[in-house]
């Protein structure tokens, strides 16, 4: 399971691996980005794929305790579907999306018999 932390600098998430860790604004905008050196030798395109996955979950994720945070306030369900702010059945839905196309078995010419 990936990991959530927030701070006044932004929102941290890191993969399951802990090998790539991004920092976001609220809105998922990176902030920092950190690789393990091995995740280097990936395919790029992967690389970027993973590290955009990130930035989206954190963004989801602000958005989801924002939306917390404002209905403790009393603001009124209409009002928080204006501003579209994800629910937790949103978010739950995305990442389980999300953990379905991630590969976890590396890619190899060798099949399973």
């Amino acid at each position: 399971m990936d990991e959530q932390q927030t701070n006044s600098d932004g929102w941290s998430t890191t993969s399951r691996s802990g090998a790539i860790s991004v920092r976001t604004t609220e809105q998922g905008l990176p902030l920092g980005i950190s690789v393990d050196p091995a995740e280097l030798r990936r395919d790029p395109g992967g690389l970027a794929a993973e590290v955009l996955r990130l930035c989206k979950q954190a963004a989801n994720r602000a958005g989801l305790i924002r939306r917390a945070e404002l209905e403790a306030a009393g603001m009124s369900g209409d009002m928080l579907a204006l501003l579209g702010l994800p629910t937790s059945e949103d978010v739950a839905r995305q990442e389980i999306a999300e953990e379905q196309e991630y590969e976890t078995e590396p890619r190899s010419w060798l099949r399973s018999v």
